[in-house]
C-alpha cells in the first residue's frame, strides 16, 4: 500500500505543469487530489491527466471566496490531510514600474491566498492530529530577484516567512509545514517570460547547467508530504542546481 493512501490532497495551480506534476505524484503514491486552478480547458486537460483527481476551479483573488472552497474541497473529497499552495503569478517589474494593481495582483496570490487557504484547513488537520502544508517559494526570496521583480520577489519571500510562522504554531498539533524554494522551472515562466538571451545568461550561472524538470518539484513535495517527512518542519528546500548554496 502506498504511504499516503486515503490522504486527501489540495494543489494550487494544479493545471501548470509544477501544479499537474505534482497532482500526478500524490495521485500516484494514493491521494485523492483536488486540482484548484482557473476555469478553462486547460484545467480540464489537468485533471484527464491525472489519475485520481477532481477539478475545482477558483479565482485565489477572490480571497473571501476561499473559506468556501476548501468547504466544497472536503465535502466532495474529505478532509484535507496535505495542502500545496502552489499557485503563482510572476512579475519581472521593478520597484518603479509597479503600480499598486500590479503589487496587489502579485502579493494576493502568491501570499494571501495561500495563507487564507491554510487557515481554513488548518481546524481539521488539528482535529485528526495530521497534516502537512507546503508551500512554493522561491530563489527570488533569498536573491531579491535575479531577474524577477520586486512584488514577487517581496510575495515569496513572505510566503517563506508564512511557513515559519505556521510551523512554529502547528508543530504540536502534528502538522509540518514546509517551503521549496525552486529556481528556473521549465515552465512558461522560463520558456515564454524570459528572452533566449537571459535563459542563456541563466544556463550559464547554473553549475548543474540545466532547468529543473516539473517532476524533480513534485517529487520534493512527495517526501515533504510522505511519513517520515514528519520530523522535518519550518525549512525551505532549494532546487536550484547549485545557483545558491547556502
Amino acid at each position: 500500500m502506498s504511504e499516503l493512501a486515503g490522504r486527501v490532497a489540495l494543489v494550487t495551480g494544479a493545471a501548470g505543469p509544477m501544479g499537474l506534476a505534482t497532482a500526478r505524484a500524490l495521485a500516484q503514491a494514493g491521494c485523492a487530489v483536488a486540482m484548484v486552478d482557473r476555469a478553462g480547458e486547460r484545467l480540464e486537460h489537468a485533471v484527464a491527466a491525472c489519475e485520481r483527481g477532481t477539478a475545482f476551479a477558483a479565482d485565489l483573488t477572490a480571497l473571501e471566496a476561499l473559506p468556501g472552497l476548501v468547504v466544497d474541497v472536503q465535502r466532495t473529497l474529505g478532509k484535507v490531510d496535505i495542502l500545496v499552495n502552489n499557485a503563482g503569478v510572476l512579475s519581472n517589474a521593478k520597484s518603479q514600474a509597479t503600480d499598486e494593481t500590479e503589487w496587489r495582483r502579485v502579493l494576493s496570490v502568491n501570499l494571501d491566498a495561500a495563507f487564507f487557504i491554510a487557515r481554513a484547513v488548518i481546524p481539521s488537520m488539528t482535529a485528526k492530529g495530521w497534516g502537512r502544508i507546503i508551500n512554493t517559494s522561491s530563489l527570488a526570496a533569498k536573491t531579491g530577484g535575479l531577474t524577477a521583480g520586486t512584488a514577487y520577489s517581496v510575495s515569496k519571500g513572505a510566503l517563506s516567512a508564512l511557513t515559519f510562522s505556521l510551523a512554529r504554531e502547528l508543530a504540536a498539533a502534528g502538522i509540518t509545514v514546509n517551503g521549496i524554494a525552486p529556481a528556473y522551472v521549465r515552465t512558461p515562466m522560463v520558456t515564454e517570460q524570459l528572452s533566449e538571451d537571459q535563459r542563456r545568461a541563466l544556463l550559464a550561472m547554473i553549475p548543474v547547467g540545466r532547468f529543473c524538470e516539473p517532476e524533480e518539484f513534485a517529487h520534493a513535495v512527495r517526501f515533504l508530504a510522505s511519513p517520515l517527512a514528519g520530523f522535518i518542519t519550518g525549512e525551505i528546500i532549494d532546487i536550484n542546481g547549485g545557483l545558491l548554496m547556502d
